[in-house]
């Protein structure tokens, strides 16, 4: 058996809940046994079926019902259905205790409860712990980053496990509910900026008389070999910055022309403008 000896059902079979089944199997830390999945698609459930050796279906009341840790992967324009659906099959008592997890973007935890703690009684609330998390794309790659939330009925035991799944796939810091749209402006949309900057540099390099493959091998191979540099070396980045950019060099008129366009200052609007989307959203 996995670290993880409990029942995990995941509510939505799309790419998220594909990296966190995939990072809990490989990693070992739940049996492949313990895992099942919903979607309103046979096809992606069979794809879960065939990939994971898990079961699949479509009855979200019943796998609520029979797990003792419920992952919430679908969109949050579908969620409130969801939510709904869930609740409709809850009396006002509690007798297992079950976490729930939901990984939905710009759905707080007091939309969260408002769902799914309308039919019970307060100490069944109890017993219903709600975990938010924020993760982004590489988590498909089990390089990603995870942030989680708890509400008040999150125990230690709750946030550990929740901890242990989210680190099966990268990363992960536990913040209070109130940072979460900076996190995501940060690290939830973070690597659409990263993909942005290395368009940028491709076709920059395709502007001044380099063909597409040099231009991308280039580009990736610096990416690259730069985020080694600076896990390795233990430096700032505005240090190894300083030490590439000798006076009156190359790096040097670069970066003169990225200060007098303000880049910096754009970035920071740039994410300022992502986390007032995101809360905006989380309405």
């Amino acid at each position: 058996m996995g670290e993880i000896e409990r029942r995990i059902g995941l509510i939505g079979a799309g790419n998220m809940a594909e990296a966190i089944t995939g990072a809990l199997i490989q990693s070992g830390s739940v049996d492949r046994s313990l895992i099942s999945v919903t979607d309103v698609s046979e096809e992606r459930g069979r794809m879960f079926e065939k990939r994971f050796g898990i079961k699949s279906g479509r009855d979200n009341q019943a796998l609520f019902q029979e797990s003792d840790i419920v992952i919430l992967s679908v969109k949050p324009q579908i969620l409130p259905a969801v939510l709904s659906g869930i609740a409709s099959s809850m009396g006002p008592d509690m007798v297992e205790r079950k976490c729930v997890i939901s990984i939905a973007a710009g759905f707080p935890i007091r939309k969260l409860e408002s769902f799914l703690y309308s039919p019970l009684n307060e100490e069944a609330r109890k017993q219903l712990p709600i975990i938010r998390v924020m993760p982004n794309t590489p988590c498909l790659v089990l390089r990603g980053m995870s942030v989680m939330s708890g509400n008040s009925n999150a125990i230690p035991e709750d946030i550990a496990v929740t901890r242990s799944i989210l680190g099966a796939m990268g990363n992960v810091l536990e913040m209070d509910e109130s940072f979460l749209d900076v996190v995501t402006a940060m690290s939830g949309s973070g690597p659409a900026y990263v993909f942005y900057m290395i368009e940028a540099m491709i076709n920059a390099g395709r502007t001044l008389g380099l063909d597409s493959e040099k231009a991308i091998l280039l580009t990736l191979e610096t990416f690259k070999g730069a985020l080694a540099l600076l896990d390795q070396v233990k430096e700032s980045p505005e240090d190894l910055r300083r030490k590439v950019t000798s006076p009156g060099g190359t790096t040097e008129a670069a970066i003169r022309c990225l200060e007098t366009n303000n880049v910096k200052s754009i970035f920071a609007d740039a994410i300022r403008a992502a986390r007032d989307r995101s809360v905006e959203l989380s309405g």
